[in-house]
């Protein structure tokens, strides 16, 4: 049994270079066990990972479908997205065409995570508000976010490209991103209290709202259907 540990939960490049190693060594899917540093240890985990083998002479080739799906799957909050994405890796290296098969229940699965990861980044762009701290020279924007997967690294690039021209934060229980008008930047994650609660225009965006509000026009279904209750 191989037991591998990778960085963190979204380690894509350890994994990559785990598994490529594991494939190229006939280790079956059955015989591997992923972990996350710092995460819960498997029962009969041994108290450090196994070496990868040696190196081999070797190697094989993947469609860029399959990274590009294994990228975005990988972000995926599903425990079990290691050990997924490997079992379809190692029936890839003898089934290059695997992966245009939709109705397999492993490449169906990959896409399944693959797009909730980019319907949750979607969310993200959607409905962040950022509240203004401070005033004028010294105002910095933060919005707490609750992302359904770990895609706040994928998510935060859309936000210094829209927000250039201001600092802000976006605070989230996984991952913090920082833009300070120059590069973005990350940190640990941490809990809603840290996030503020209302800012200097928030009673004045609420007498507008309730000035123009048509209860007449209210369609309660569809605008859940598009921005769900938690947002």
């Amino acid at each position: 049994m191989q037991f591998i540990t990778l960085d963190h939960e979204t380690d894509f490049e350890g994994w990559r270079k785990a598994a490529r190693s594991l494939v190229l060594h006939r280790v079956r899917p059955a015989d591997v066990t992923w972990a996350v540093q710092g995460g819960e240890a498997e029962l009969f985990a041994p108290p450090s990972p196994s070496l990868l083998p040696e190196g081999s002479d070797s190697t094989f080739n993947v469609s860029a479908k399959f990274v590009e799906l294994a990228k975005a799957a990988i972000l995926h909050r599903d425990r079990e997205r290691f050990a997924i994405l490997y079992r379809l890796l190692f029936r890839l290296k003898d089934n290059h065409d695997l992966i245009e098969v939709a109705t397999d229940p492993d490449v169906a699965q990959v896409t399944a995570m693959a797009k909730a990861v980019y319907r949750d980044e979607h969310k993200m762009h959607a409905f962040v508000r950022f509240r203004e701290i401070g005033r004028e020279r010294q105002a910095h924007y933060v919005a707490w976010f609750e992302p359904e997967h770990h895609i706040v690294e994928l998510a935060a690039p859309f936000f210094a490209k829209r927000f250039a021209d201001m600092p802000w934060s976006i605070l989230t229980p996984d991952l913090c991103a920082h833009w300070d008008g120059h590069a973005l930047s990350f940190t640990p994650g941490v809990s809603k209290s840290e996030a503020p609660g209302e800012d200097r225009l928030e009673e004045t965006w609420r007498r507008y709202y309730a000035s123009i509000f048509n209860p007449a026009r209210l369609k309660v279904k569809p605008m859940q259907a598009e921005m769900p209750k938690k947002y």
